[in-house]
C-alpha cells in the first residue's frame, strides 16, 4: 500500500537527518551563530577590521540554520500528515511528491554541511601505490584503483588516468588519477592513508592467507597563482611509456617525470601522446602537491602520507576477506560486512562517517 511505502521512505530519512543534527552539534555551529550575531549587533561593529568576513560567515551559517529548521519541521509535518491521510489515496499521492523533495533537500544539505571547506569543492589527484609484497600487493593496488574508478562512476565524476605503472605479473605498482567534479576532493580526502587487505592469495599455490598494503594519497587541485616554482629546482626526465596505449605510446619517449629537488617530490605522467601535454599535466600535479605541502606545514602537519611506512600499524582501513568478511575504518570504527559492495565503489557510508569524525577533531 502507498501509506506503507511513504512511511518507509520517511523512516529511511531519519539516519541522514540524525547525521546532520550530530554534525551541527559537534561543529558547535549554533554557538558560532550566536557568537557572530552578538558581535555584529555591537554599536561599533562598523569599525571592526573583519566586518565583511564576519558578515559573510554569519550569513552562511544563518542560511544553513534555516535549512536545518526547514528539514526538521518538514519531517515532523510529513510524519503527521501521512498518519492523518492514511486512508486518503489522493492526499497521499500529493505527500509522495513532498517526501521526494524533502529527500533531495536532506541529501544536498548533508553534503553541503559536511563539505564546508572551500578546498572540498575542488578537483583532485589520487595516487595509488602498492606496498612491499610483490604481486600480491600490486594486485591489491589494482583492486583499489578499480574501487575508486567505480566510486567516481557512481558520483558522476570524470576520471583521467595520468600515470599507470603495471606490475610484473599482475596488478599495478602505482597509478595517478585526476578526478574532476564538484566536491571531488572533499569526498575523497578521507581515503588518504594505508589500506590493508587480508585474504587467501590467488597467487599462492598453497592457498595461504596473506596481508597486503597499499598507500593512497589525495591532493586537491591547486591554483597556479598560489605558489611560484623555480625552473632551476626541477629535474625533468623523459622515458618510454609502458602499458596500453598503442604503438606511439610504446615507441616514443613521451612520458615525463618531474622531480622538485628542494622537496624531493616526484610526479610523472604518461597518459597523453604528446610529451608537451604530459609535461603540462605533471606540472599541474607538482603544483598541487607543493601547495598542499605548504598548507600542511602551516597547519603543523609534519607527517605526510609519503613518510609513512606501508606496513602494520599505520593503516586507516582494513578489508578482511578471510576467515570472515569485514571492512573496518580504524579512525571512525565504521564497519561493513559486505566488502564486495565496498570494493565495487559503494564508499559513501565510510566517507560520511569520516567527515563527521573529522568535524569532532
Amino acid at each position: 500500500m502507498l501509506i506503507d511505502d511513504l512511511k518507509i521512505e520517511l523512516k529511511n530519512l531519519e539516519p541522514d537527518i540524525q547525521t546532520i543534527a550530530t554534525f551541527w552539534q559537534n561543529a558547535k555551529l549554533e554557538h558560532r551563530f550566536a557568537e557572530l550575531e552578538h558581535i555584529s549587533s555591537q554599536e561599533d561593529f562598523w569599525q571592526h577590521p573583519d566586518q565583511a568576513k564576519i558578515l559573510k560567515e554569519l550569513q552562511h551559517i544563518k542560511v544553513q540554520r534555516e535549512q536545518l529548521e526547514h528539514i526538521t519541521k518538514s519531517k515532523t509535518e510529513l510524519d503527521d500528515l501521512t498518519t492523518l491521510f492514511a486512508q486518503d489515496e489522493t492526499e497521499l499521492k500529493k505527500l509522495q511528491s513532498e517526501i521526494r523533495q524533502l529527500k533531495r533537500a536532506v541529501g544536498n544539505f548533508k553534503v553541503a554541511l559536511l563539505l564546508s571547506d572551500p578546498e572540498d569543492q575542488t578537483n583532485c589527484f589520487v595516487n595509488i601505490n602498492a606496498g612491499a609484497g610483490g604481486t600480491e600487493s600490486q594486485d591489491w593496488a589494482d583492486i583499489l584503483l578499480r574501487m575508486y574508478m567505480r566510486f567516481c562512476e557512481r558520483e558522476g565524476f570524470t576520471v583521467h588516468v595520468l600515470d599507470y605503472q603495471s606490475g610484473e605479473e599482475a596488478g599495478i605498482k602505482s597509478a595517478t588519477l585526476f578526478i574532476k567534479g564538484k566536491n571531488a576532493y572533499g569526498l575523497l580526502k578521507g581515503e588518504a592513508g594505508i589500506h590493508r587487505l587480508v585474504r587467501i592469495s590467488p597467487f599462492d599455490a598453497n592457498k595461504r592467507r596473506h596481508t597486503s598494503f597499499a598507500a593512497i594519497h589525495v591532493t586537491p587541485e591547486g591554483a597556479e597563482a598560489e605558489i611560484v616554482i623555480n625552473p632551476n629546482d626541477l629535474r625533468i626526465d623523459t622515458y618510454r611509456a609502458g602499458g596500453a596505449g598503442g604503438q606511439h605510446v610504446n615507441k616514443t619517449d613521451s612520458a615525463v617525470r618531474i622531480t622538485h629537488e628542494p622537496t624531493g617530490i616526484v610526479v610523472q605522467c604518461q597518459s597523453e601522446r604528446s610529451q608537451t601535454q604530459n609535461r603540462a599535466h605533471a606540472m599541474k600535479m607538482l603544483m598541487a602537491k607543493l601547495v598542499q605541502k605548504q598548507k600542511d606545514e602551516e597547519r603543523s602537519k609534519t607527517a605526510s602520507i609519503e613518510k609513512k611506512k606501508i606496513e602494520w600499524g599505520s593503516q586507516i582501513r582494513s578489508y578482511v576477506l578471510h576467515p570472515y568478511k569485514m571492512v573496518k575504518d580504524h579512525r571512525t570504527e565504521t564497519e561493513s560486512g559486505q566488502p564486495d559492495l565496498i570494493l565495487d565503489g559503494d564508499l559513501m557510508e565510510f566517507i560520511e562517517s569520516y567527515l563527521i569524525w573529522l568535524a569532532k577533531q
